[in-house]
C-alpha cells in the first residue's frame, strides 16, 4: 500500500508583469522541484499557466515613474519629500519582491501605503494595494489577495483610472482562477476586456483575451481557449507586438498539448522560439527551448528533452542570468531524477543551490533543497532527506512562502513515515493540512488528507483512515476540473497518488464489509484512471459528489484537524461503535440512479489487489455482494498472459483449460447470485490486465460465457446513461482501408477483404453508404456521418500502451485520428461505431487503460456503443462474424450486445470458426442496449 506522496511542490512559478510607461513587459522565472515518483521539469505548463504564461496582469509589479504615480485629480499638493519617499519605498518594495524577500517587500509597501494615504495620492494607494494583492497571491493566500485587489479596484473606479480599473479586474480574475472559481474569473476578465476595448488599449485587450483563454483552458474547454488565443494573436499582429505574438503562440502550444495534439504544440512552440530569436529576446529564447524540452519529455523522448534543456541552460549562462541558470540546473536535475540517475540529479541540484545562495535567491534555493531531499528520500537515506527538507522549510518560513511551508512540512511527514515515526509524521501532515486549508490549496489539501489516511492505517485505526481517504477522494472529485492548469508531470504525480487513495480506500472498505461504498470508490477509480491517461476528464455531476459519508463520519468530518496521534485511538473507537450501530441497508445504501439499471442486468467489478482478487456484483434493488479469491497479482497476470496466448493460437486445443481456470476465478464465486438475479446481460468493468482478455471466452466446462449472457464492457456507471436507445433502423456509413494483397499501404498491411466486407453491408441495408480507399478520409466521414447512425470502419486501428497519441485509427487515404482526438470528431448522430480490424496490447501489456480510454472517447463523441477487437482476425473469420452481426441487427429491436452474442454463438456452432480466436476477439463497449 504505497499511498503517501511527496507533496506536489514544483508547480509554483514566480512571475510578474511590470507596467512601465504604459507598455507590458514580461519577466518570468521558472522553478520546479521533485514531486512524488516523477520529476517535474519546468515549462509553460505550470502554475503560471493557470494565469497565462506571459500574458496576464495577474501578478504585475508597478514600476511607474513618479509622474505617472502622481494622481492627476484635483487634490492638495503633497509635500515633495513625502511623495519622493513613497516612490522610493514603492521601488524598494519591488526590488525586495524580485529578490524573493516577500515579507520585507510587504513591510516596505505597507510603509509606502501609509504615506500615499496621508498625502491623499489615490493612484499611488491603488498601486500599492495591487502589489500587496500580488504578494499575497504569490503565497497562495488568495482571499487576502482578493481583498487588496478589491480595494484597488474601488479606488481606480472612483478616480476614473480606466486602465488601473482593468488591471484590478484582471488581477481579481486571476485570484478567483487560482481558487478554481472559473466562472467568476471569466466574468471579471470579460469586464477587463470591455474596458480595454473602450479605451483602445490594444496591449491590454490582447492580455484579457489571453486571460480568457487560460480560464477556458482550466475548465477543459480547450477549443474555446484556442479561439481566444487566436484573437489575442491577431490583435498582437495588428499592433506589431512581436513579443506578445510569441506569448500567444506559447499559449496555443499549451492548449494543443492539453488536447494531446503534440505535433501542433511543438509547431506553436517552434514559432514562438523563432520570434524570440528574431527580436533578440535571449531569455525568451531560453524559455521556449525549455518548453520544447518539456513536451519531448512528456512524449518519452528523453534525450531530445535533455538536448533542449541544455540549450536553454547554455543561453542562461551566456546572458548572465544567474537565477535562470540556477533554475535550469534544477530542471536538468529533475530530468535525471526522473530517469533514475540519482547521482547526476544530485549534482545538478547542488549546483543550483550553490548559485542560488550566491545571488540570494531563497525561493530557488528552497526548491532545489527540497529536490535534494526527495532524491535522498527515495534512496532510503531518510535522515539526510529530513535535513534538506528542514533547510527548505526554514527558508520558506523566512520569506513567508506559505505554499512552500506546507509542501516542506508534507515532505518531512513522508520522511518520518518512512522511518516509521508515525506520531511525528501525523503531526507534520496535520500542520501541512492546516496551512493548505488556510490558503485554499485544494490539491494540497487532498494530498495531506491522503497521507493522513495512510498514517492512521499504519496504526490500525481503520475508521479514521477510511474517513481521511474519503475526504481526500471527495476533495479531489470536487476540483477535478482545476487540474487543467497544472503541468503534465505534476498532474501525473498528483493523480497517481490519488489513484492509490482510491485503491487503498476500496481495499479498507471491502475488509469492513462496506461493499456499496467500495463499489462507488471503484467506479470513481475508473474515472480517475481516465484522468491519469487523458488529463482532461471532467467527470459528471454524479462523480463530483464523491463518496458518500455516513452520518457518523459527517459528525466528526469538520474536526479532522483536531485528530492527533494521542487522541486518535479514542476517536477511532467511538467512530467504529457508531458505524456498527447503523443498519446494513444504511451502510450499503444504493444511489437512486444506479437502481435504474434494467432488470436482468448485473454489474461485474473485479478488483485486483496484491494478494487477492475481489469480485463485486451488483444487480438492481439489491445490496451488492463481494467475494474474495485468493490469488496473487503476479499469478493472475501470468494466467491472463497464458489465456491470451491460447486465444491467439487458432490451432490450440488447450484454450479451454485456461478459460476454465479464469471462469472459476471471475464467475464461479458469484454464479449463484447471477442466476438468482435472472441475469441476461453482464456489464463488465474490468481492472488492470483483465482488460486485455474477453470474458465471453470463459468456459464453465460445458459452455462458453458468450452462450449464456450478453456482455458489454462498462466504462464507469457514474458516467453512464442506462436508458435504452430508440429502436431505429440501421443506417450505415462504412469505410474500407483496402489495398492489394501482400502490399504495404501507408506503412500498414493492405486489407483488400475490407472492400468486400463493406460492400456486403451496403447490399444488406438500404440508404447505406460506402467509402472505399482514397474516398475513405476523415473529412468524408465527418461530412457524411450526420445522416447515419452506425459507423463501420473496416481499417487498421491500434490501441497501444503509453500516451494516447500511441493509439490511432487510420483511414483509407492515410489520414489518422489518434485516440486523444476522437472527441473532436464531428459525428453527432452516431449510435454505434464498429472497428472490424483493430488490435490491442501489441507487444507488452500495460494496465489496459488505452482500451478503457477508447470506450470513453467514443461515448464522449456521442456514440453509446462501440465494437472493437482485441486482436486481428483473419479476413474470412471477420467477414463471417460481421455478416452474422448485421444479420441480427436486420431483424429489428435487437440490442447491440445481443446481436454480437448471437453472432458469436453462430460461429461457435460453425465447423470452421468455432475456436475463440475467431469469435471472442470482438467485444462490445457501452450499455449494450
Amino acid at each position: 500500500m504505497v499511498a503517501v506522496m511527496l507533496c506536489p511542490y514544483g508547480e509554483l512559478v514566480d512571475f510578474s508583469y511590470v507596467f512601465c510607461n504604459d507598455r507590458l513587459f514580461w519577466r518570468i522565472s521558472l522553478y520546479a522541484v521533485w514531486c512524488d515518483t516523477a520529476g517535474l521539469d519546468v515549462n509553460v505548463r505550470m502554475w503560471a499557466m493557470n494565469k497565462a504564461i506571459g500574458i496576464v496582469m495577474l501578478t504585475f509589479l508597478s514600476c511607474l515613474p513618479m509622474s505617472t504615480i502622481i494622481n492627476n485629480s484635483v487634490q492638495a499638493q503633497p509635500a515633495p519629500d513625502s511623495q519622493a519617499e513613497a516612490t522610493r519605498l514603492l521601488r524598494q518594495g519591488n526590488q525586495l519582491y524580485q529578490a524573493s524577500l516577500y515579507r520585507e517587500a510587504i513591510q516596505t509597501w505597507q510603509l509606502a501605503l501609509g504615506i500615499y494615504r496621508t498625502i491623499k495620492d489615490r493612484k499611488g494607494e491603488a498601486t500599492i494595494l495591487n502589489n500587496l494583492g500580488t504578494a499575497y497571491e504569490n503565497f497562495g493566500q488568495y482571499q487576502k489577495a482578493i481583498d487588496f485587489y478589491q480595494q484597488s479596484l474601488t479606488i481606480t473606479t472612483q478616480i476614473s483610472d480606466r486602465k488601473g480599473e482593468a488591471m484590478a479586474l484582471s488581477n481579481l480574475g486571476g485570484a478567483y482562477d487560482s481558487l478554481g472559481q472559473y466562472q467568476k474569473a471569466i466574468e471579471l476578465y470579460q469586464q477587463a476586456l470591455a474596458i480595454q476595448k473602450q479605451i483602445g488599449h490594444h496591449y491590454g485587450e490582447a492580455t484579457s483575451l489571453n486571460n480568457l483563454g487560460l480560464a477556458y483552458n482550466n475548465i477543459g474547454q480547450y477549443q474555446k481557449a484556442i479561439e481566444f488565443y487566436q484573437q489575442a494573436l491577431a490583435t498582437q499582429k495588428k499592433i506589431d507586438d512581436r513579443e506578445g505574438e510569441s506569448i500567444s503562440l506559447n499559449n496555443l502550444g499549451f492548449a494543443s498539448d492539453n488536447l494531446g495534439q503534440y505535433q501542433k504544440a511543438i509547431a506553436f512552440y517552434q514559432q514562438a522560439l523563432a520570434i524570440k530569436k528574431q527580436i533578440g529576446d535571449r531569455n525568451g529564447e531560453a524559455r521556449s527551448l525549455n518548453n520544447l524540452g518539456a513536451i519531448y519529455k512528456n512524449l518519452g523522448q528523453y534525450q531530445k528533452a535533455i538536448d533542449f534543456y541544455q540549450q536553454s541552460l547554455a543561453i542562461k549562462k551566456q546572458i548572465g542570468d544567474r537565477d535562470g541558470e540556477a533554475t535550469s540546473l534544477n530542471n536538468m536535475g529533475l530530468v535525471y531524477d526522473y530517469l533514475g540517475q540519482y547521482q547526476k540529479a544530485i549534482d545538478f541540484y547542488q549546483q543550483s543551490v550553490a548559485i542560488a545562495k550566491q545571488i540570494g535567491e531563497s525561493s530557488i534555493e528552497a526548491r532545489s533543497l527540497n529536490n535534494l531531499g526527495a532524491v535522498y528520500d527515495r534512496l532510503g537515506q531518510y535522515q539526510k532527506a529530513i535535513d534538506f527538507y528542514g533547510q527548505a522549510l526554514e527558508m520558506q518560513e523566512k520569506i513567508g512562502d506559505r505554499q512552500g511551508e506546507a509542501r516542506s512540512l508534507n515532505n518531512l511527514g513522508v520522511a518520518y513515515k518512512n522511518l516509521r515515526q508515525y506520531s511525528r509524521a501525523i503531526d507534520l501532515h496535520q500542520q501541512s493540512l492546516a496551512i493548505k486549508k488556510q490558503i485554499g490549496d485544494r490539491q494540497g489539501e487532498a494530498t495531506s488528507l491522503n497521507n493522513l489516511g495512510f498514517d492512521f492505517n499504519q496504526l490500525g485505526q481503520t475508521e479514521i483512515s477510511i474517513l481521511f481517504y474519503k475526504q481526500a477522494v471527495n476533495v479531489f472529485e470536487s476540483i477535478r476540473q482545476s487540474l487543467k492548469g497544472l503541468r503534465e508531470e505534476e498532474q501525473q504525480s498528483f493523480t497517481n497518488t490519488i489513484t492509490n487513495s482510491y485503491r487503498n480506500l476500496a481495499d479498507l472498505l471491502l475488509k469492513q464489509g462496506r461493499i456499496m461504498e467500495a463499489l462507488q470508490v471503484l467506479d470513481l477509480l475508473k474515472v480517475q484512471e481516465l484522468e491519469d491517461y487523458f488529463k482532461n476528464i471532467k467527470g459528471s455531476d454524479r462523480s463530483a459528489q464523491g463518496v458518500r459519508l455516513l452520518e457518523a463520519e459527517k459528525a466528526i468530518s469538520d474536526k479532522l484537524l483536531a485528530v492527533s496521534f494521542e487522541n486518535s485511538p479514542e476517536i477511532n473507537s467511538q467512530l467504529a461503535k457508531q458505524i456498527q450501530r447503523l443498519r446494513k441497508s444504511e451502510i450499503n445504501k444504493v444511489p437512486d440512479y444506479l437502481n435504474q439499471i434494467p432488470n436482468g442486468t448485473v454489474l461485474l467489478y473485479p478488483f485486483i489487489l496484491g494478494d487477492r482478487l475481489e469480485i463485486i456484483l451488483f444487480s438492481p434493488n439489491t445490496i451488492p455482494i463481494s467475494r474474495t479469491v485468493k490469488i496473487s497479482q503476479e499469478e493472475l497476470e501470468t494466467l491472463v498472459i497464458d489465456f491470451r496466448a491460447a486465444l491467439l493460437d487458432a490451432g490450440s486445443e488447450d484454450v479451454k483449460e485456461t478459460a476454465a481456470q479464469l471462469y472459476k476465478l471471475l464467475i464461479k464465486p458469484i454464479e449463484a447470485e447471477i442466476i438468482q438475479a435472472k441475469a441476461t446481460t453482464i456489464l463488465y468493468a474490468p481492472d488492470g490486465q483483465l482488460r486485455y482478455i474477453p470474458i465471453a471466452a470463459l468456459y464453465d466446462g460445458n459452455q462458453w460465457l458468450a452462450e449464456k449472457y450478453r456482455i458489454s464492457n462498462l466504462i464507469a456507471y457514474s458516467l453512464f446513461d442506462f436508458s435504452p436507445k430508440l429502436n431505429t433502423q440501421p443506417n450505415i456509413l462504412a469505410g474500407a482501408f483496402g489495398g492489394k494483397y501482400g502490399e504495404l499501404k501507408f506503412g500498414q498491411n493492405a486489407l483488400p477483404a475490407t472492400i468486400t466486407e463493406v460492400q456486403a453491408i451496403a447490399n444488406s441495408f438500404d440508404n447505406s453508404v460506402t467509402l472505399i480507399e482514397d474516398q475513405f478520409s476523415r473529412q468524408a466521414i465527418e461530412a457524411k456521418s450526420k445522416n447515419h447512425n452506425i459507423l463501420h470502419l473496416a481499417t487498421h486501428a491500434e490501441f497501444n500502451i503509453g500516451v494516447p497519441e500511441n493509439s490511432f485509427i487510420i483511414f483509407g487515404n492515410g489520414d489518422k485520428i489518434r485516440l486523444n482526438e476522437i472527441t473532436d470528431w464531428q459525428i453527432p448522430n452516431i449510435d454505434l461505431i464498429v472497428l472490424s480490424a483493430c488490435q490491442t496490447g501489441v507487444g507488452k501489456l500495460g494496465d489496459g487503460v488505452e482500451i478503457l480510454g477508447f470506450g470513453y472517447q467514443v461515448q464522449k463523441a456521442g456514440a453509446k456503443n462501440a465494437i472493437a477487437s482485441f486482436w486481428k482476425v483473419d479476413d474470412a473469420g471477420t467477414q463471417a462474424l460481421i455478416e452474422a452481426f448485421y444479420g441480427e441487427l436486420q431483424t429489428g429491436n435487437v440490442p447491440i450486445a445481443e446481436a454480437l452474442r448471437k453472432a458469436q454463438v453462430s460461429l461457435i456452432k460453425s465447423s470452421n470458426y468455432n475456436h475463440p480466436f475467431y469469435w471472442s476477439a470482438f467485444f462490445a463497449i457501452g450499455n449494450g442496449l
